[in-house]
């Protein structure tokens, strides 16, 4: 994955911002031993997403991909004790990681692993009329992601924060050549625009690590 920022800057940043928990940082080494690292956020960008959750006072978030279990855990150590993270994934290997770290870290309580399609499972959550959600969280196979806003969407409470992962791809949503010919550069390219357009929801697209983009529901 491309730094967007120069390795200095960011080593600075990372230095002088990142609070990172001796259990957040085990779990980091231990899957950048494991096939597809990179798809696991930075520290930098976990303390962000956990400073959002605690200025908008959440209690109830849903992810779209688990992975090996940092997001969900940065987000669960910002949580009330009675907070929630629903989260869903397909992948058992990687998630009996992601429940060894949070088991370990005493939050296995505040974190509700969904194994199987996204789609289903939101809406099985649909028609189970569970309560609104605070905050979601999308960073899972790119292909889906307007169908998974649009259901996070439907789930996520008026004037609640739904955040969209990779949105900068490396920088490609930023060549053309890129967005006419790769598939997914072409759709992260278009949700990007059709969401700044979009009147239900306010966003700004921060650059950090690979751009996140952040979507207020009015």
């Amino acid at each position: 994955m491309v730094n967007l920022l120069p390795d200095a800057i960011l080593n600075y940043l990372q230095t002088v911002t990142v609070n990172e928990s001796p259990i957040l940082r085990e779990l980091h080494d231990e899957t950048m031993t494991m096939s597809g690292a990179n798809m696991q956020i930075s520290a930098e960008q976990g303390q962000f997403m956990a400073f959002l959750v605690k200025l908008i006072n959440a209690k109830r978030i849903l992810e779209i991909g688990t992975y090996t279990g940092y997001s969900a855990l940065v987000m669960a150590q910002a949580l009330p004790d009675d907070g929630e993270v629903v989260t869903c994934d397909i992948d058992p290997k990687a998630t009996s990681v992601a429940k060894r770290y949070w088991e370990k870290a005493g939050l296995s309580h505040r974190i509700n692993l969904k194994l199987g399609p996204a789609l289903e499972t939101l809406a099985s959550l649909a028609s189970a009329g569970v309560e609104p959600f605070d905050v979601a969280f999308i960073d899972a196979d790119k292909k889906p992601y307007p169908q998974y806003f649009e259901a996070c969407y439907e789930r996520v409470r008026t004037g609640g924060l739904i955040m969209i992962d990779n949105m900068l791809w490396d920088g490609k949503v930023a060549d053309k050549e890129a967005v006419a010919n790769d598939k997914s550069t072409g759709i992260l390219h278009e949700l990007n625009q059709r969401l700044t357009d979009d009147a239900r929801v306010m966003t700004t697209l921060v650059p950090i690590r690979d751009g996140l983009l952040l979507c207020l529901k009015l």
